[in-house]
Order: C-alpha cells, then sequence, then structure tokens
C-alpha cells in the first residue's frame, strides 16, 4: 500500500513539475504509438471493410488467420522486425534498428490485425443493412468499401481506439528493435521496465499511472469529438 501511495505521489511530483524526462518520454510515446495506429487503420480498415464486402474461396479462411493473428505474441514480432532490419538482415542498410521508425514498423505489425478484425465486425453489420442499396445503384466494390467506411466512421473509432490501447501499452517488441536507449528510444513502457530492473518501484508505479492517465486522456479527446461530429449534423 504505500508503494502505490509513493508511486502516486511521484506521478503527481512529475507531472506538477514537468520533469523533462516525463514529456520527452511521454512525448515519444505518444508519437510512436499514434503514428503506428494512424498507419494500421489505413492497411486494416479497408482491409476488414473489403473482406465483408467481398466473397471468395478463401475468404472464411483469411478472415480466420487474421483473428487468430490478434494474439500474435509481439515479442516475436520485435524478433522478426530485429532479423528484418539487422545489419545482415535485407533491410539493414536502411539503418532503421534501434530507432523510433522501427519501434513504429514493429507497432503496426501487432495493431493492424486487430484494427482489421474489429473493422470488418463494424462493417459487416453496416453491410447487412445496405447490401441491396448498394448494389440496386451499381456501385463498384471500391465505391462499395469507401461509402461503407464513411457511413461507419464514429464506430471504426473503436477499432482505433482498440489499436491504440494495445500500441501505447506495448513493451516486448518495441524493447526488442528500440533498444531502450535513453533520449532516444525509451517510451513509458520501457522505462517503467527499466524503472522495475532497477528496484525503483515507486518511480516506475509514478510512470504507470502517468501512462494509464495518457490512455484515458487520449480515449476521451477521441469520444469528444466523435460526440462534437455527431452534434453538428444534427
Amino acid at each position: 500500500m504505500n508503494e502505490i501511495l509513493e508511486g502516486l505521489i511521484a506521478a503527481a511530483r512529475l507531472v506538477a513539475t514537468l520533469d523533462r524526462d516525463l514529456t520527452e518520454i511521454a512525448a515519444r510515446s505518444l508519437q510512436v504509438s499514434v503514428t503506428a495506429v494512424v498507419i494500421a487503420s489505413a492497411l486494416g480498415m479497408p482491409l476488414g471493410a473489403w473482406l465483408a464486402v467481398n466473397r471468395f474461396r478463401w475468404r472464411r479462411h483469411v478472415i480466420a488467420v487474421m483473428n487468430a493473428l490478434m494474439g500474435l505474441p509481439p515479442v516475436v514480432v520485435g524478433l522478426v522486425v530485429y532479423l528484418l532490419l539487422s545489419r545482415s538482415g535485407p533491410f539493414g542498410v536502411f539503418g532503421l534498428l534501434f530507432t523510433p521508425t522501427a519501434m513504429i514498423v514493429a507497432q503496426v505489425i501487432v495493431v493492424t490485425p486487430l484494427v482489421a478484425s474489429i473493422a470488418h465486425q463494424a462493417i459487416r453489420e453496416l453491410w447487412a443493412d445496405y447490401h441491396d442499396l448498394l448494389i440496386s445503384i451499381h456501385t463498384t466494390k471500391s465505391q462499395r468499401v469507401r461509402a461503407l467506411l464513411w457511413d461507419g466512421r464514429r464506430t471504426l473509432l473503436t477499432a482505433a481506439l482498440a489499436g491504440f490501447g494495445r500500441a501505447i501499452g506495448e513493451v516486448g517488441a518495441i524493447m526488442i528493435v528500440g533498444g531502450n536507449i535513453d533520449h532516444a528510444t525509451r517510451v513509458l513502457t520501457t522505462a517503467i521496465a527499466l524503472e522495475t530492473e532497477k528496484g525503483n518501484l515507486a518511480l516506475a508505479l509514478g510512470l504507470g499511472f502517468v501512462l494509464i492517465a495518457l490512455a484515458i486522456a487520449v480515449n476521451i479527446l477521441i469520444h469528444t469529438l466523435s460526440r462534437t461530429e455527431r452534434a453538428s449534423q444534427w
């Protein structure tokens, strides 16, 4: 109980004083996670909608694989990305290993199946409602996908928020490809892991409370923007 109280006090002190290291780490966490979620949404949402609209022979198998990849172990993703970006790997020439870019790549791979699966479920329900209408006006498949994505944009926020929640809390993959380098690739989750290893539990808890507060703040912001858009349409 004392450690939790000390953690709260540490978190309050760090936030109140706008601690430079905390601000840098929190900003990098947001930068990496938001960028990864934007890319994952740009890939996963159209994929989910396309699978909802189209029918082909191996469709059920593709959907099953996509759903299975939601549980893809992040450390395995980190290992694969590490091998690809290492000096002996095919993309080693770009020198991306142990950079925020490598962390973003790993998070995109982890988050995209989750976003695609949730988007597929949401768009499938919309497709059931608009199926006859969209076919009767002779829309192309790409037009159907775009129309469903636009009409379900508020529902798809759930997919984006779920992706952000997984990205902001990720530690295994980004620890491997980022290296937890101070002032370079250290984010909140890796900082928490480091402080725990050092036995600085109060600071680790403080950083953990900051991480939770950051995730909640982003969720509230997105929900507020969604409500504002809905109100303006009324």
